[in-house]
């Protein structure tokens, strides 16, 4: 089987695809929400993988995969990402919205260097995706 993505570390997205992969578990409420269709996983610098899905609720409650994963990660004293990938319930590789992108950067300093997993294949840094920072000015 050919891998995902082109990887030189050891744990790379083929392992963190499938481990989001694997939380998946699409449920629909009553008021027409739906849960658990989305799931991220997330490597640290410290070789923890963190994993979280999405709530997509009526009223603007609920939050993305990502910010389910890296609350986790938080919860357990860790700040720093070094891989991030949210997977769709078809199997599909999702980019992070911007609120994700906002997040994921302010949580550690550090994480303006994460890697991203996208469709396709691609590897991006969050740097590439999110640029013209708005907090340049406290970084320096």
């Amino acid at each position: 089987m050919k891998p995902l993505y082109k990887e030189v570390s050891i744990l790379g997205f083929d392992e963190l695809y499938n481990a989001a992969r694997s939380k998946l578990n699409t449920t629909r409420t009553t008021r027409n929400g739906k849960m658990g269709h989305v799931a991220a996983a997330l490597l640290t610098d410290k070789g923890n993988v963190y994993t979280g899905v999405a709530l997509d609720l009526p009223s603007s409650i609920g939050f993305c995969a990502e910010h389910n994963a890296i609350s986790t990660m938080v919860t357990q004293g860790e700040y720093r990402v070094d891989k991030i990938i949210a997977v769709y319930e078809s199997g599909n590789v999702l980019p992070p919205c911007g609120r994700c992108r906002e997040l994921i950067s302010q949580v550690g300093d550090s994480n303006y260097n994460c890697e991203i997993g996208l469709p396709d294949r691609r590897v991006a840094k969050l740097k590439d995706l999110l640029p013209e920072r708005w907090d340049a000015r406290y970084l320096q």
